[in-house]
């Protein structure tokens, strides 16, 4: 796989899947803070809510049809994938229409109309590139990172955060992970402290993620201690 070289710094056009979601709203904040990423689109079912100069907005509820809005998806950088759900209660074949065919589905339509565009997919630790291991999620996320890194990209990047740390402005839609967050915010400081290897903030992922559009990485699968170190 080709890895992205350093073009200066400049993101000029960065399109976001999820940004309604936790680590989406990350994302999003830091891309709007950052002076080198000069333009946002988001695509998603909802809109954000939030209100910025150089965002843009496309509400799209099926996207495993993509052809109608295929001119919009052109002239990108980058994309930051950061749509999700958790596998609790889900079969596998449930979990694997949304995991894998969603994403296979964006990214191949991405890869066809941004052949110099860089692929941000966040995964998550614990991810069996194998794809016969024991736990069902591992096993579909490994597959999706496996195909996602066969595509005709400029460049991919898998990311693997453990735990994320998310700052009091993003909440999570799952009610029981915002009780855990705020119970455990005074303590963010300490946990960071004691499991580098595992944790990072939301802040952390979204500057690392602009990081390794901008100026590369040296391998295709970063974790999380390479998030806290980027």
């Amino acid at each position: 796989m080709k890895l992205h070289h350093d073009n200066g710094g400049l993101i000029v056009k960065a399109i976001i899947f999820g940004a309604t979601g936790m680590v989406g709203k990350g994302v999003l904040q830091e891309c709007l803070l950052d002076p080198n990423v000069q333009s946002v689109l988001t695509v998603g079912r909802s809109a954000t809510g939030q209100r910025h100069d150089k965002l843009h907005e496309l509400i799209h509820k099926d996207l495993l049809q993509l052809t109608d809005i295929e001119s919009s998806l052109t002239g990108f950088d980058a994309c930051f994938f950061c749509l999700g759900v958790s596998s609790f209660g889900m079969t596998e074949e449930q979990y694997r229409a949304i995991t894998y065919d969603i994403t296979l589905n964006v990214a191949r339509t991405l890869a066809r109309l941004n052949p110099d565009m860089t692929f941000i997919y966040v995964t998550g630790m614990g991810t069996d590139s194998s794809e016969s291991g024991s736990r069902m999620w591992a096993r579909v996320k490994g597959k999706t990172e496996n195909d996602l890194l066969q595509l005709p990209f400029k460049a991919a990047y898998m990311f693997r955060p453990g735990g994320i740390l998310p700052p009091k402005n993003i909440r999570s839609k799952t009610k029981l992970y915002q009780i855990i967050y705020d119970l455990t915010r005074p303590f963010y400081p300490l946990l960071q402290k004691m499991f580098p290897q595992s944790i990072t903030s939301s802040q952390q992922l979204g500057r690392a993620m602009i990081r390794a559009v901008s100026k590369g990485y040296p391998k295709p699968i970063i974790e999380s201690s390479d998030i806290n170190k980027m």
